[in-house]
C-alpha cells in the first residue's frame, strides 16, 4: 500500500511529501471529516503534525485536481474516472466501446507495474498513456496533470482515468474528473458495496460486470442495487457484459448524453 493515504503512513508524512507528488483529495466537507475521523481512530495516525500534514496534502491535491478540470474545460474534453478492484473489466469495457462508441476518446492508464493495460488499449488504436505507479495504490491529480502532457486532448472528446485497481483509496482522490463510473464484477460477490461505500457514493454510474455469469454464481443483482441506491440514489446503474453488445452501447450513450449535457 502507498504510504500517503492513511494505509501505512506513520513517521514517513513528512519525507513522503518531500520524495513523492502523491497529493491527497477528498471531495468535500464530509470526506475530509471521515478522513480526520479515520485518522483520529488509528492510534498509528493519531498525531496532530501527521494530521496537519496530510490536511495539506490533500488541499494541494484538490488546488491540482481543479487546476486539470479547467485543462478539460478549456479542450472540450469530458473526463471520467473508473474505479473499481483489479479485475473487474475496465480494460476489456474501454476495448469494447473502442469498437462502437460515436465518440473519439483517450486513456490515462495507471497500474503498480507493467504496461500491459496500455499496450491493450494502444493495439486497439486508442490514445493511451502508462502511469505506473509503484507501490501506490491510486492515482491522484498530479499523476494524472503529468500524463496529460502526453496526451492530444485536441484529438478526444472523453478521456478516461482508469485508476489502479482498487476499492479504498482511489474513491479519495480527485484526479480533475467530471464523471466517476465505479466496476463491480459478478465474481467478486456480493457485499462489495457494503463493504466499502466511499467508493460508491462517490460514483455517477454503476456498472455491474460480467453478468453472462449471473447463472453460475449465488448472486442477488436486484439486492445489490438496493444497496447502492440506499447510498446514493441519485445514481445511474447499468449492466454490463462485453460479450453482449447492446450492453456496452448503453454504456456508451450514457457517456454520450452526458457529454451533451455539458
Amino acid at each position: 500500500m502507498c504510504k500517503d493515504c492513511g494505509c501505512s503512513i506513520v513517521e514517513h508524512s513528512h519525507s513522503h511529501k518531500e520524495s513523492h507528488s502523491h497529493e491527497h483529495h477528498h471531495g468535500d466537507s464530509h470526506e475530509h471529516q471521515k478522513t480526520h475521523k479515520h485518522l483520529h481512530d488509528n492510534p498509528q495516525l493519531n498525531d496532530p503534525k501527521t494530521i496537519s500534514v496530510i490536511t495539506k496534502i490533500l488541499d494541494k491535491n484538490d488546488q491540482e485536481a481543479q487546476h486539470n478540470r479547467e485543462h478539460f474545460n478549456s479542450h472540450g474534453v469530458l473526463c471520467i474516472n473508473l474505479m473499481s478492484s483489479p479485475g473487474s473489466g475496465k480494460t476489456t469495457l474501454l476495448e469494447s466501446l473502442s469498437d462502437l462508441a460515436d465518440f473519439k476518446f483517450g486513456v490515462v492508464e495507471g497500474d503498480l507495474e507493467t504496461s500491459r493495460d496500455a499496450d491493450r488499449l494502444k493495439a486497439k488504436g486508442i490514445e493511451a498513456h502508462q502511469i505506473q505507479t509503484g507501490s501506490a495504490c491510486h492515482l491522484d491529480a498530479f499523476m494524472v496533470h503529468k500524463a496529460l502532457h502526453h496526451m492530444n486532448l485536441d484529438n478526444m472528446d472523453v478521456c478516461f482515468v482508469e485508476n489502479v485497481g482498487n476499492l479504498v483509496c482511489p474513491a479519495s482522490y480527485d484526479v480533475g474528473s467530471h464523471l466517476n463510473i465505479v466496476l463491480v464484477s459478478i465474481p467478486e460477490g456480493e457485499d462489495k458495496i457494503a463493504k466499502y461505500p466511499v467508493m460508491f457514493r462517490q460514483a455517477d454510474l454503476i456498472l455491474f460486470t460480467k453478468t453472462d455469469l449471473l447463472p453460475y454464481f449465488e448472486y442477488d443483482i436486484e439486492k445489490e442495487k438496493y444497496m447502492a441506491r440506499k447510498l446514493k440514489p441519485s445514481v445511474d446503474i447499468l449492466e454490463v457484459s462485453t460479450k453482449e453488445v447492446n450492453s456496452i452501447k448503453k454504456v456508451s450513450e450514457w457517456i454520450k448524453f452526458k457529454m451533451e449535457m455539458r
